[in-house]
């Protein structure tokens, strides 16, 4: 990737706002700047010191036709967000004063960034590493209070810290390994070996403890995917409206009226709950009905919760006895609905299906809801602390390199543990350096990067 252009990109979401924003990053981001750039009072961006804000105006340079009343702001290298000269040019918030000024500073010389190319540039340069970057994007997508800390978190280097901390171990100990290697003649001695046997059970430990929390955290990251699913008319919609707050699903007396999967964002306890109201589960033959049921079999597939809804007014139909087959190996709350009616259903017949209490509710009263969500954070967040400290895993990327560095340590420690030749010692040893380097980008690929910075919007 060649980083000695200038970018630039509309930064601010699409639609009308207050101000919309051209950011520039690169060597010719103030010279493109000043080219389509007019101040009342004749001031220049070139003369402009760093972390300064000049008003005035955007002006076609050809005819000097003036395009939006602007404030443009100075972040000179290596003081910026890319370690590069960055200008912002905050317009009025609307697409066309901002699509105009962009065709502008492309028509100077820039060329149009890349998804996430600012990022990444800010990695290239040395500005955060690979963990730090993601931690932008998740700081971005994050939708509770809970998520946004986690992000933030990551995004000052607690997790690179961390990581670079059991790296730089396994590099002392390599290059203990490799220095025998070196002198054959030299054997280990008993004290020197049990030294290094210690040290790489401690950092086998903490990789462990790493690993341990990605289980939980995840969910704060990617929101706890959850299904309700249950026969038709027994109040599904009516939940998701309830626990929303709004409607969102239509809600009617009659059987089949939500055809699809809605899918809604609520925040239980700084989880981000991603919770699907789903078609009644039953036989039909209706071709729109049958693939919202199809969906609803997918959904409990890939559902993380599935919260199974029942009508507590009326006894367990076939179409129960369906669903609870079908969810008998998920992790499922079991929720009765339509507690305020007077009570027809048999509750021993879900002694056989389900761990948890049965938790009963009324939609439409909003009885038993707070009750509810407690047990939706319990179920899936055992342990997790408000006041938790320490570095947690929410990235699959991260899970998986510290699960691969984890096994190449295991091995070193059989074969530091067995006698087997020094070689193979040092060679596991490495591998796991190199994994834990990949979660910070001190080893990594153009594909790897490729495939981080492409979900990022193009503006940052």
């Amino acid at each position: 990737m060649f980083t000695d252009d200038t970018i630039a990109a509309i930064s601010t979401p699409l639609g009308e706002g207050g101000i919309g924003i051209v950011r520039l990053s690169g060597k010719d981001s103030v010279k493109i700047a000043e080219n389509i750039f007019s101040s009342p009072k004749n001031k220049t961006i070139k003369e402009s010191g760093s972390y300064r804000v000049i008003y005035g105006y955007i002006r076609e340079p050809s005819t000097g036709k003036e395009i939006d009343e602007v404030l443009i702001t100075i972040m000179r290298s290596p003081y910026s967000y890319t370690r590069e000269d960055v200008v912002e040019i905050n317009c009025h918030g609307g697409m066309v004063a901002l699509r105009k000024t962009l065709e502008l500073v492309l028509k100077q010389g820039a060329r149009l960034a890349e998804p996430g190319e600012f990022t990444k540039r800010a990695f290239i340069n040395g500005r955060i590493d690979l963990s730090q970057a993601e931690a932008v994007l998740d700081l971005i997508r994050s939708k509770t209070d809970e998520s946004r800390r986690i992000a933030i978190e990551q995004l000052q280097g607690g997790m690179s810290e961390k990581i670079t901390a059991l790296r730089d171990r396994l590099t002392e100990l390599c290059a203990h390994v490799e220095a025998y290697i070196d002198f054959p003649e030299e054997e280990i001695e008993t004290a020197s070996k049990h030294d290094m046997l210690e040290t790489m059970k401690d950092i086998d430990r903490e990789l462990q403890t790493l690993l341990k929390t990605y289980d939980e955290a995840r969910f704060f990251r990617e929101g706890l995917s959850t299904a309700i699913v249950g026969r038709p008319n027994v109040g599904k919609s009516s939940l998701l409206n309830a626990l929303l707050k709004r409607d969102r699903a239509i809600v009617t007396e009659i059987p089949g009226t939500t055809r699809d999967v809605i899918e809604e964002y609520l925040n239980i306890n700084g989880l981000p709950l991603r919770v699907m109201d789903t078609a009644g589960i039953r036989d039909v033959r209706e071709i729109a009905e049958k693939e919202g049921v199809k969906r609803s079999l997918r959904s409990i597939e890939d559902a993380d919760l599935v919260i199974a809804l029942f009508d507590h007014s009326e006894p367990l139909k076939e179409e129960d006895y369906e669903v609870l087959e079908k969810i008998k190996d998920k992790n499922t709350i079991v929720v009765l609905n339509k507690c305020d009616l007077p009570a027809a259903i048999d509750e021993s017949a879900f002694s056989s299906f389900i761990i948890h209490p049965l938790s009963l509710i009324s939609a439409t009263r909003g009885d038993g809801l707070e009750e509810l969500k407690e047990k939706i954070f319990e179920s899936c967040i055992k342990d997790w602390k408000e006041d938790r400290q320490g570095v947690v895993i929410t990235n699959l990327r991260h899970k998986i390199l510290i699960d691969d560095a984890k096994a190449s340590l295991d091995r070193a420690l059989s074969a530091l543990a067995e006698n087997q030749p020094l070689e193979i010692l040092a060679l596991e040893l490495r591998d796991s350096m190199d994994r834990l380097g990949e979660i910070v980008g001190a080893v990594t690929t153009e594909d790897i990067l490729d495939k981080i910075f492409n979900d990022f919007c193009i503006g940052k």
